[in-house]
């Protein structure tokens, strides 16, 4: 995930404090030059830097904080609440127009991901929002981008509106809009070029594009990897064309994150969607108090509980249910589960969603091997129905031919076997205590 050192840093800086019975001024001076160096560490504008540490000192060091009962969460809490403001203070949501269709401009230099970035903004408004958008090919210049987006749209079953690379970007915009209209689309999402860096004629061309379409919206899609020059990069596009929002992409990667903590204060341009990986549907609403409590160690069960609901179909969830409670419970259940929950992500990052997963033992160097994942569904696919169904008739034959079907070893298909047991019993001792309570049991992502 993003952020990972700043999180790191500022988790450890708040553990110190967490439990202190009393916290005077030092403690927050101390406390306060870690986090300078946590920030300034992740890249975040020097005086976005300044200007949040003198904000949370100042109520740090306030009486109702020091004198409060529990003085360390206090100062946590303004830290919390602080970068929350700091990355836009609430969800900042997309605009829609008072008649049909909405129209989106997407801009931004080449290799930041806009065009597929605009392919799962489109694959979002309809799966989230049942919306019906039109995909806009406006990009003449650079050589494949009509060709990638019309890929996107095929996989995507979208339309696509394309006029080929002789016809100007404004009259292809144009004559989206008109067709839009035509078929009745709620809304047009136009890929416009991008260019190598911010010149004249770029600007020139987005701003012809702006008058002829009145778009309700203009993203700024900027790579989180590159750091204070997105945030450059933002300034520059926000002075020429007034952008609306922005979409941060690869915030999954390896990145220190300090762009999306600068954007929305050097800018005042909220950041209203984050790319979180290669998938067309890896594009969330970038929800500011969620990311706040994600960075400081605080899990973030929203998002968690979103993804389970995009995921997971509820009534296989209750039959599943069912079957845990009679413990009828099958291997062929546990793939369909487990191929669920790995539709959610990455499965350390769903993890560290959890409140109170990062003080876990061994969370701080959890690294979850999806080959394993891999290695565990190659086993179960190995099976006949009848094991799948009583893997308690598996005998060392049976054990040997599966093992060779998955290319694993027969201590791996017996370690497998072993903890499908231990699991089904554990599932039924669960379920049989929540016998006779109102509430049924909800198990885990369903």
């Amino acid at each position: 995930m993003a952020f990972e050192g700043l999180a790191d840093r500022l988790q450890s800086t708040m553990q110190k404090i967490r439990g202190k019975g009393k916290v005077n001024e030092a403690d927050v001076k101390e406390m306060m030059r870690e986090v300078r160096l946590a920030l300034l560490e992740a890249d975040v504008n020097f005086k976005v830097v300044k200007e949040f540490v003198k904000r949370v000192s100042e109520r740090s060091v306030g009486q109702e904080v020091l004198k409060s009962l529990t003085p360390g969460q206090q100062v946590i809490k303004v830290v919390k609440e602080e970068l929350t403001e700091l990355m836009g203070g609430e969800q900042s949501k997309i605009a829609v127009a008072s008649k049909p269709p909405t129209v989106i401009m997407m801009v931004g230099l080449q290799g930041a991901g806009k065009t597929t970035t605009t392919g799962k903004l489109a694959n979002l408004l309809r799966k989230k929002y049942n919306r019906t958008p039109l995909l806009v090919a406006a990009d003449i210049y650079r050589p494949a981008a009509i060709k990638q987006l019309e890929t996107l749209g095929k996989q995507l079953s979208m339309p696509v509106f394309s006029l080929g690379d002789q016809v100007s970007p404004v009259e292809i915009a144009k004559q989206a809009i008109e067709k839009a209209k035509e078929e009745h689309h709620d809304y047009v999402l136009i890929d416009t070029a991008g260019r190598l860096h911010v010149d004249e004629n770029l600007m020139g061309e987005l701003k012809d594009i702006k008058e002829l379409t009145k778009p309700d919206e203009i993203f700024l899609v900027v790579d989180a990897m590159t750091g204070q020059d997105a945030v450059n990069v933002a300034q520059s596009f926000n002075e020429q064309l007034g952008l609306t929002g922005v979409v941060l992409t690869k915030l999954d990667g390896d990145t220190r994150g300090g762009a999306a903590l600068s954007i929305r204060s050097v800018t005042n341009t909220p950041i209203k969607f984050v790319g979180m990986g290669e998938k067309l549907d890896a594009l969330e609403a970038f929800h500011p108090e969620r990311m706040a409590s994600r960075i400081l160690g605080m899990g973030d069960v929203l998002t968690l509980i979103e993804k389970a609901q995009a995921n997971v179909d509820e009534e296989k969830a209750k039959e599943l249910e069912k079957k845990m409670r009679t413990a009828t419970f099958t291997f062929d259940d546990f793939l369909e589960q487990l191929g669920q929950v790995r539709n959610m992500g990455p499965l350390d990052d769903i993890l560290k969603m959890i409140p109170g997963a990062n003080k876990m033992k061994g969370m701080d160097n959890l690294q979850i091997d999806e080959k394993q994942i891999g290695h565990v569904e190659a086993i179960i696919r190995s099976m006949t129905t009848q094991e799948k169904e009583h893997p308690e008739t598996m005998n060392a034959s049976r054990k040997k031919r599966i093992a060779k079907g998955s290319g694993r070893s027969i201590q791996e298909v017996n370690r497998l076997l072993k903890q499908f047991e231990e699991m089904k019993k554990m599932m039924k001792q669960v379920t049989n205590m929540q016998k006779g309570k109102k509430k049924g049991f909800k198990f885990p992502f369903m």
